[in-house]
């Protein structure tokens, strides 16, 4: 027998308790007054701070709900106890937050109630969870630098020795733990028939051109007979209270299986959609990280046992035989009509940073049962105002490709603040290879179009560094090349045909005689200060290195 939700249950005063029983106490704060990182605020107490941290969830964690106490502890969310996104609230704060601290370093956001469509709804809501570079350490269990550069190095060190575990370099693998759905945090409540509403959880319209309230966190399990089982974040727009608009891209595995069974003859499709879930099967939902091994169907949920450490729980849906995580704060399920004309969804404000286009026709689903957690937890991803995930094993796995075709290859980094930009840092030992490099990720990453390659010397987590390059060391005319047709993303909005784009390689690379460069490439005035002064920034340091970084804190 189906339970039905109890209104007393959600009422704000249970869920405020509810919240302060895992450690994490919600706060009114009308604006943005304090920092994640340290930045204008009163530094915490460093003994307070590792009890907290001591104390706090470890990785692995199975829920969204460790996760976040695990940054609550490192000081990395800002708690707001209630926010009317009626108004837009959520939205400008995310905007105040970058403006203020970059993608890199804003904070994640626990909003404990929702105003939507003019009712007071409550949460929590989450925002920005894996925004801060940090979360990339923490999500593996390692300690965070104060320098994020550092951190963020350190993940991708860990990335690389996950890699070397396994014989043919793919990601280590460690099969799902089914459980059963009595012992499944998922399935604790159900919902079926005329008591789903998806409005009557704190699922928000994120920007005011949006086409509606959206679910854009689930990830949507869909089955195969070849290809398998497969997860993906895909947006679903809201569009009833028991039916979504599923907008899986053309290239994508959902869309391509949904198409299969239509081609099939199929008349419907399973599907069930995970919201709420724990940060590595997120990371995976969203991020081109699971590789096939042959002609192997994908087990991403084994992966994500194997990124973990430890296996991932999991519980068969109640509809379907697939199976979704059980720490998961909610499952949707339902049904794709595949004999019925596919609908309007959109638009949607995209990752580029702009509102993208109303999709003509996309697959939509009826829902046909919840099962949540009580009192469950939601997220939402404010696309294109934050960093998307974790972004380190992404890189790794580029990197890796990449050293294939460029074996001098250092570090690739692709920013998520400046979508369709790469930076290249290579050794450069001959004439030629910087252009070559350049080539070699223009065909090979999709959302890279201005590709910029630089020496060894540089950095290319540094901005200024990259700048400097280009300004000192490249020559437009013969140091770049114009792709006019190569492969794109598809929400890129200066695309004219979908799916395709012009890219340019800047080669700020020192440009060797051969390629037209000057004899002789001076020192950078630094290196010559290291190399005649070995001692000058270290004495420097000693002697007034407090004084300076303490400057203009009172």
């Amino acid at each position: 027998m189906a339970n039905k939700r109890d209104p007393e249950k959600l009422s704000h005063t249970s869920r405020r308790k509810f919240i302060a029983g895992t450690g994490i106490a919600a706060v009114s704060v009308p604006f943005l007054a304090q920092s994640a990182s340290g930045k204008d605020c009163k530094c915490v107490d460093p003994v307070e701070r590792a009890k907290r941290i001591a104390a706090a969830p470890k990785a692995p964690f199975d829920s969204i709900r460790d996760y976040v106490a695990a940054l609550d502890a490192h000081g990395l969310l800002f708690r707001v106890a209630e926010i009317d996104q009626d108004a837009y609230q959520m939205t400008a704060l995310m905007f105040s937050a970058t403006d203020k601290y970059g993608f890199f370093e804003s904070p994640a956001f626990l909003y404990d109630r929702v105003k939507q469509d003019d009712k007071w709804i409550d949460g929590p809501v989450i925002g920005n969870f894996q925004g801060h570079v940090n979360t990339d350490c923490i999500l593996f269990g390692l300690e965070p630098d104060t320098d994020i550069k550092v951190s963020y190095r350190r993940a991708k060190a860990h990335m690389n020795k996950l890699l070397d575990s396994t014989e043919d370099g793919n990601w280590p693998e460690i099969k799902p733990n089914e459980l059963s759905r009595h012992d499944a945090p998922c399935k604790e409540v159900t919902l079926t028939g005329d008591e789903i509403d998806l409005n009557s959880f704190a699922f928000v319209k994120t920007n005011p051109a949006d086409g509606g309230r959206y679910v854009n966190t689930g990830s949507v399990f869909t089955s195969d007979p070849e290809l398998g089982n497969n997860f993906g974040t895909y947006r679903c727009q809201i569009t009833g209270p028991r039916m979504l608009r599923v907008n899986s891209e053309k290239n994508q595995t959902g869309y391509g299986m949904l198409k299969a069974a239509k081609d099939r003859g199929e008349k419907t499709a399973k599907i069930a959609i995970a919201v709420g879930q724990d940060p590595v099967v997120w990371l995976l939902s969203g991020a081109p990280m699971a590789r096939g091994r042959g002609d192997e169907p994908v087990d991403e949920l084994a992966i994500a046992g194997g990124l973990r450490g430890k296996a991932l729980d999991v519980v068969k849906a109640d509809t379907n035989d697939m199976l979704v995580p059980a720490h998961a704060e909610m499952i949707i399920e339902g049904e794709v009509p595949l004999d019925e004309p596919m609908q309007e969804e959109g638009p949607f404000g995209e990752m580029f940073g702009y509102l993208g286009k109303m999709k003509e026709e996309v697959f939509w689903m009826n829902v046909t049962r919840i099962t949540h957690r009580r009192d469950p937890w939601l997220m939402n991803s404010f696309t294109g105002m934050q960093r998307g995930y974790t972004t380190s094993p992404v890189e790794v796995r580029y990197e890796r490709i990449m050293r294939r075709s460029i074996p001098n290859l250092i570090e690739f980094h692709y920013p998520q603040d400046m979508m369709g930009v790469a930076f290249l840092r290579i050794d450069k030992t001959a004439p030629g290879q910087g252009m070559a490099a350049g080539q070699a990720v223009a065909d090979r990453v999709r959302i890279c179009k201005v590709i910029v390659v630089v020496d060894k010397d540089l950095d290319v987590l540094d901005r200024t560094q990259m700048l400097f390059a280009m300004g000192s060391r490249w020559q437009p005319a013969f140091a770049s090349e114009i792709i006019e047709n190569g492969p794109g993303n598809i929400t890129d909005p200066s695309s004219i045909v979908q799916g395709e784009t012009s890219k340019i390689i800047v080669d700020a690379t020192m440009q060797w005689p051969e390629e037209g460069g000057p004899e002789n490439y001076a020192k950078r005035n630094r290196v010559l200060l290291e190399e005649l002064a070995p001692d000058a920034m270290a004495l420097a340091n000693a002697a007034f290195g407090d004084a300076i970084r303490n400057w203009g804190r009172s």
